[in-house]
């Protein structure tokens, strides 16, 4: 099920205790007119007006809300994932305290091919975190088949290339993540069957991942044309 609109009004329609896992990726908020580079030319870093911090009268309680609503919806042994910066990862992690949830992991996605820096000043910026908390002590996790990826104990570093042309063939999104994170993510925290639920699901990478991998999927995204980009992308499955 794809629903348009807030994801805090839309999540407050739904049944408790009604989703196996959630997969978050919010807003950064790195739209401040900055640059950055893409495909070889100096770009703008605005994602869209859903990115831009004059949007929210408060981000802090934004946030709150919507993991508030996320724990709602979880099972008592559900967990959640959000992606996250050190832009928006303090506000993420005090929310997540504040809820109740548990830290599980933190996960660290190094990407082979980062964007270059447009200012040579610093080192190139190249990974995010991928936070995993769970909603009590108790959680799945699918301990062997991460054991067989690598056949060893997988490790908190993910080394993963950003999001390959294919994926894109049918629209852009700013901010897709690839599909094997999310069929990572997906593989180890949940069994098949289970109800997914992505309140920020953009271009439909978790909603493709999780039918791929036979799972239920809800995702809502404010924004008409992405709903739009990830119905195709279902199609296309």
């Amino acid at each position: 099920m794809l629903y348009l609109g807030n994801c805090i009004e839309i999540m407050k329609t739904l049944h408790s205790e009604s989703v196996d896992m959630v997969f978050a990726d919010p807003p950064y908020f790195l739209s401040n007119g900055g640059l950055s580079i893409s495909s070889g030319k100096i770009v703008s870093v605005n994602k869209g007006e859903w990115d831009k911090k004059k949007n929210y009268p408060d981000i802090k309680v934004f946030t709150e809300q919507w993991i508030s609503e996320c724990f709602r919806l979880l099972k008592s042994e559900g967990t959640i994932w959000i992606s996250s910066t050190h832009h928006n990862l303090q506000n993420v992690q005090r929310a997540l305290d504040k809820t109740g949830f548990k830290l599980i992991n933190t996960i660290i996605w190094h990407k082979t091919d980062p964007p270059p820096l447009v200012y040579k000043t610093k080192f190139c910026f190249s990974y995010e975190f991928l936070l995993w908390y769970g909603k009590s002590k108790q959680h799945y996790f699918n301990y062997e088949r991460m054991y067989e990826i690598g056949n060893m104990e997988m490790h908190d570093v993910w080394t993963i290339p950003a999001v390959p042309h294919h994926e894109k063939r049918f629209g852009y999104h700013p901010t897709q993540k690839p599909e094997l994170l999310l069929k990572r993510i997906i593989t180890s925290s949940t069994k098949p069957g289970d109800l997914i639920l992505d309140p920020f699901s953009g271009s439909g990478t978790t909603y493709v991942a999780a039918v791929k991998q036979n799972r239920r999927c809800i995702g809502i995204d404010i924004d008409k044309q992405y709903i739009e980009l990830a119905r195709k992308r279902l199609e296309g499955v």
